[in-house]
Order: structure tokens, then sequence, then C-alpha cells
């Protein structure tokens, strides 16, 4: 295991645990259902809290003193992650009181030498808050109302105070590695061709027949003293059409290539234009949070090219894609190198954006500004409010804003202040993410 602080979060079954991991995590990664003990083994997943990371285990529900066999194992998997936790937060379920197996838990813990910080789950709105009184009986502490589901109550008073002593993270400079960049498309669009083309020599087999590629291939390049790596990854069709089997997992590593890379180069043949099948992959890398040049191949097969052309093409792409308006489009040939090391350049200004911070002080006044421009419409009479913000990472650049309540925060406000963010700073080619983080005003 790694040297970041280590977080169980331990409870019975069906309290909540893995929709609170999915809430910190910010993506499904562990199975949610209503069934009790979906979850049997322990999980682990790197969380960041403003400037803190740390790893979370989920954990399946415990129940002390069951013997059946499931129920054991999970109960077994529950104590050796608060052995190897350093902190552990107790989840209960605020609408259903405080049980016997919440009781019987809460005696195990007491006798742990780890701070214990208790989590009354399901608590969504203020006139729920009584319910958390009962929870004071367990003798574990004070408790914390929550809402794992909607991300609400006192999450951020919860991991504020876990985190309090953890240590800050050190991001490594982006300098210290080779820039990967992964080169995907559907099949047939050319990427072999342009890998051997920038590599100068048959590194990858190059065939008209879809489906060459299976493996993702990676060759090391220097160009302008700066060091690559370039990725060659199989083609990703539709998956109606992808047999179980070779391809199937050809495709799945083309897809984890993604996820592994810094730069994806996304290639477009020219000679169909922006298919269906080009916006999912886009939608790929963009949800995986990497940078992305747009590649539109075998730009020497369209006839009658005039000034104009590169141009309505780009308003094409943006037309049925817009969320493809801030990545770079380039224009390139396999076969005749034609603008070709422009795949270079514009992987590292691209790269360059991925890897931008910003001040603190600076991010705060472009967020203030946009707010007095355009405030926010009132929600049931409430405003939605933005205490503060600050840069929680980079790769991509990820920001979070503190507020009064995420329901009151629309998706087109947020669209709008991501717009102004890009105003504001670029981030050509890279997607950024706003993250939300609910905190109480405190009482006057």
């Amino acid at each position: 295991m790694s040297n970041k602080p280590i977080v169980a979060i331990i409870g019975r079954p069906n309290v909540g645990k893995s929709t609170f991991v999915n809430r910190l995590a910010g993506a499904r990664y562990s199975i949610v259902d209503d069934q009790p003990n979906v979850t049997r083994d322990r999980n682990y997943f790197d969380v960041q809290w403003l400037d803190k990371v740390f790893t979370v285990i989920d954990t399946g529900g415990i129940v002390p003193n069951d013997e059946e066999n499931i129920r054991a194992n999970i109960f077994a998997q529950a104590q050796m992650a608060c052995e190897e936790a350093d902190k552990i937060i107790f989840m209960v379920d605020g609408k259903d009181g405080v049980t016997s197996i919440d009781e019987d838990i809460a005696n195990v813990l007491r006798r742990s030498s780890k701070p214990i910080y208790l989590a009354v789950n399901k608590v969504d709105s203020k006139e729920k808050f009584i319910l958390i009184n009962d929870f004071y009986s367990l003798a574990i502490g004070e408790p914390y109302p929550i809402s794992a589901l909607h991300g609400s109550g006192g999450i951020g008073d919860l991991l504020d105070d876990i985190t309090e002593d953890f240590e800050n993270i050190e991001e490594e400079e982006p300098s210290e590695h080779p820039v990967r960049i992964a080169i995907v498309g559907k099949p047939n669009a050319g990427k072999s061709s342009i890998v051997n083309a920038l590599l100068g020599k048959e590194r990858v087999i190059v065939s008209d027949v879809s489906g060459t590629t299976r493996d993702s291939i990676n060759s090391a390049v220097k160009y302008e003293k700066e060091d690559y790596i370039l990725v060659d990854t199989a083609g990703i069709r539709k998956k109606a059409k992808v047999d179980w089997g070779i391809e199937k997992f050809a495709v799945a590593r083309a897809i984890k290539a993604i996820r592994d890379c810094d730069v994806a180069i996304l290639v477009i043949d020219a000679t169909d234009g922006l298919t269906d099948q080009d916006k999912k992959i886009a939608s790929i890398v963009t949800e995986s949070g990497k940078g992305m040049v747009v590649a539109v191949n075998k730009w020497d097969l369209i006839e009658n090219k005039e000034t104009t052309t590169i141009n309505k093409f780009e308003a094409e792409i943006e037309k049925e894609a817009p969320f493809l308006n801030y990545v770079p489009k380039i224009f390139i040939s396999a076969v005749t190198k034609q603008r070709l090391v422009s795949i270079y350049k514009e992987t590292k200004k691209v790269w360059e954006e991925c890897t931008k911070k910003i001040s603190t002080n600076l991010l705060n006044k472009v967020i203030s500004d946009a707010y007095a421009m355009v405030p926010p419409d009132t929600i049931k009479g409430k405003k939605l409010k933005i205490y503060y913000s600050t840069q929680i990472k980079t790769c991509p650049p990820s920001f979070a804003l503190f507020i009064n309540s995420e329901k009151l925060m629309k998706d087109s406000y947020k669209r709008y202040l991501e717009n102004k963010l890009r105003e504001a700073f670029g981030f050509y080619g890279t997607p950024i993410r706003i993250v939300l983080r609910e905190k109480q005003e405190k009482e006057k």
C-alpha cells in the first residue's frame, strides 16, 4: 500500500458506505445496490480533499457475532481494515435510528485506539437533524449529519476534521516524465500510419483492414529536445460490432491507454467527417480528464480545397460536438506528412494547459466577478452563495467551490462558471472540473 493516510469506513449493511465512497471518489467505483452485502471485500480508493490525499477503504457491512459464511467474512474484512486504517468512519443510518448491531459495532470500535468519526447518513434536510440525537448513546463522539446520496450536510466538516493532521500533497512536476501521447480513434482512421510517419520507421503494422492493431504499442521519441512516448492503440469500434475475445480485450486496452496517457490525439478520417463513434471516443477522453488534440487525417484526399475549407470543417465539428470547442484541431496527412509535427507542438501546448496552476487570490477574483456579473437565479426563495474557491489539482485542472447548497447550483450556471474560467485562464485542450463542497454557514 501507499504512504497515504488510510481511512476505513465501517458499518452494518446498507447504511450507504459505498454511496459515500462514490461521492468522495467522484465516480461509481463501488457497486451500489439496495440489497445488503453487495460489497464483500475491502476496496481501496485514493481520494483528494482540498490539498490532502488519502486512501479510503470501503468495507462490507459488518454484523458482529454472525457466523454465516458471507457475513463472517465481511466482519473479518472490516476488522482487518480497522487494523490497517489510521482513522475510522463509523457510518450509521439516521432513518433507522440506533440498532443493536450499531451498539455491538460501537462496543468493538471503542476498544480500538484509532480515532473514530461517527457519520449519521441519510440526513438530507435540516428538519431531519433531530435524528442524530439518538446516536449520542453510542458514546463514539459528536455525530456528523450527512447525506451521502446528495453530498450535503456535514460532509465538508467531517472531511475537514479527518484530514486536519494529514500532510499537504506535493504534486510531481510534469517535466519529470515524458509526456504520454495516446493515438486513438475508430478503426482505419490512419493511427498506425501516423505513428510510423512520426517515428520514421515501420514500428507498427499498417493495413487497410480495420482492426490490425490489437495491442497498445509504446514508442519513445524526442522532438525539439522534449521526450514523448507515443502509444498506438487499437481502433475503438461500436460495442455491437466488437466480437468477444481478442478484439474486445484490444478495445479495453485502448480505453486503458486513454486513461493512462497525458494527452490523447483523436484521429478523425477527413473523408468520413466527424462520426458518432468519434464523438463517443472524444467523450471517453474528456471523462478520463485527459488533454486532447483532434487530428483530422487524410487531408490530402479532400479535393477542391479552398482557404475556407478548414474553417468550415472546424465549424462543423464544433456544431456536432460543442464540448470540443476548447480542443485544438489540426489537419494532417500521414501519407504526405503534411503538418504532422504539429502533433508534437499542439501536445506540448495542451500539456502546459493541463498542468497550469492558478493562484487562489486570482481564482477567487474571477469567480466573484463572474458571480457579480451574472448572479444565479433564486430557487424556492433561496440563492446560491459561493464562499470561497481554490484549485485542488491539475491534470485536469480542478477547482473546489465552497457553497451553501449543492441543490442551488444549476448545471447551466456551473457551465457559465466553467466558461468564465476558460475566458480568464485558457485551459486550451484540457477538460476542467468544478467540484462543489457544501459548507454550513456559521451561526453569527
